[in-house]
C-alpha cells in the first residue's frame, strides 16, 4: 500500500541576489505578488494536495519568514477593535499551527539537493513533496494536488514537466523519455542542464517533486554535479539506474519564474488581472500603457 503524501519541504535558503537591493533585508520567499509573498502561494498549494507537515530549509537572515507564519496578537487585536473581519480572516489564512512547521538551516550553499538532504530527519521513510516557491503556477486544480492524484495510481517518484523552447533547455533539468502517455511520461534519465546538443528532449523539470524516501539514501552517496552543486537531479536519476519508477506528469496550469525578474512582472500582471477587484482598473491602464506606446512609435 502506498503511503500518503503529508510532508513537504520548501528550499528557501537562497540569497536572492537577481534581485538585490530589495533582498538585502526582505528575504524573497516574502516578496509580494499583489498582496501575497510568493511562500504564501508556495503554502496554499501544498494545504490544497493534503500536506500536514512544512518543512523549510532555510539559511542565515530569513527570520522575516519564519516570522510571517507566526501569529501576530498585536495587528489582530487591532482589526478586532476596528471590526475588520475579512482582514482578520485574511491574516489568520497565513498562520500556521504549531508542530505543523519545521525549521533547518543550510549552513553551506551546495546547491537544491543538498538543501533537501538537510531535512532527512523529518522526512523518516515517507514519500514527500519539494515546492519550489519561485515557481509559481496559476492553475484550476493546483499543481500538486494533480500530481499527488496521479501519484496514487503510480507510485515511485513523480516530476512536474512541461515543455520548453530548445534554446532554454541549458536552464533545466530535461527529461529522456522512455514512453509517452499524454499527461503523463515515463522516464527512461534526466540531464542537468544540458547544451542543446545533448537535450534529449524539450521537456523541463520544473520545481514540483514527488519523491520516495530513497532519494535521500542516494543524495548520502551524492557528490557535485553540473555547476559544482548537489543536484536533485542526478539523485532521481540514480532512481533509475536502480530500476524505480521515475514519472514525469504535464500539468495543467501556467507557470511563472518569479526567480526572474521578468517572470515576477509577468506574474504580478496575470495574477493581477485575475482578481475581480483589481482587474477592470488594472486592465485599463495596461490598454491605455499599451495605446501610447504604439503611437509613439
Amino acid at each position: 500500500m502506498k503511503k500518503r503524501v503529508t510532508k513537504a519541504i520548501f528550499p528557501v535558503a537562497g540569497l536572492g541576489t537577481r534581485f538585490l537591493p530589495a533582498t538585502k533585508s526582505v528575504p524573497k520567499e516574502i516578496m509580494t505578488l499583489v498582496d501575497r509573498p510568493l511562500i504564501q502561494y508556495a503554502i496554499d498549494e501544498a494545504r490544497a494536495a493534503g500536506i500536514k507537515e512544512f518543512i523549510f530549509v532555510t539559511s542565515r537572515g530569513k527570520s522575516a519568514l519564519e516570522d510571517y507564519f507566526d501569529i501576530a496578537p498585536h495587528l489582530e487585536n487591532e482589526l478586532r477593535k476596528k471590526d475588520k473581519t475579512e482582514l482578520l480572516d485574511v491574516l489568520k489564512s497565513t498562520n500556521m499551527d504549531s508542530g505543523a512547521i519545521a525549521y533547518i538551516r543550510q549552513q553551506r550553499a551546495l546547491g537544491l539537493g543538498h538543501a533537501v538532504w538537510c531535512a532527512r530527519r523529518l522526512v523518516h521513510n515517507e514519500p514527500f513533496a519539494v515546492i519550489l516557491p519561485d515557481d509559481v503556477i496559476a492553475a484550476e486544480k493546483p499543481c500538486l494536488q494533480q500530481m499527488v492524484e496521479a501519484y496514487e495510481e503510480t507510485g515511485g517518484s513523480m516530476v512536474a514537466a512541461m515543455e520548453v523552447p530548445a534554446d532554454k533547455a541549458s536552464s533545466y533539468g530535461v527529461i529522456d523519455i522512455k514512453e509517452d502517455f499524454g499527461s503523463m511520461v515515463s522516464v527512461k534519465g534526466l540531464v542537468e542542464k544540458p547544451t542543446p546538443e545533448e537535450a534529449p528532449s524539450n521537456l523541463a523539470v520544473i520545481g514540483r517533486y514527488i519523491l520516495s524516501p530513497k532519494i535521500m539514501q542516494n543524495l548520502n552517496k551524492m557528490k557535485t554535479g553540473s555547476g559544482g552543486e548537489v543536484q536533485l537531479t542526478d539523485a532521481i536519476d540514480a532512481e533509475l539506474k536502480n530500476d524505480r519508477d521515475v514519472f514525469g506528469y504535464r500539468f495543467r496550469g501556467q507557470r511563472f519564474d518569479c526567480g526572474s525578474k521578468a517572470g515576477f512582472l509577468q506574474a504580478t500582471v496575470a495574477f493581477g488581472l485575475a482578481r475581480e477587484e483589481l482587474k477592470d482598473e488594472f486592465g485599463s491602464y495596461l490598454s491605455e500603457l499599451m495605446a501610447m506606446q504604439q503611437a509613439a512609435q
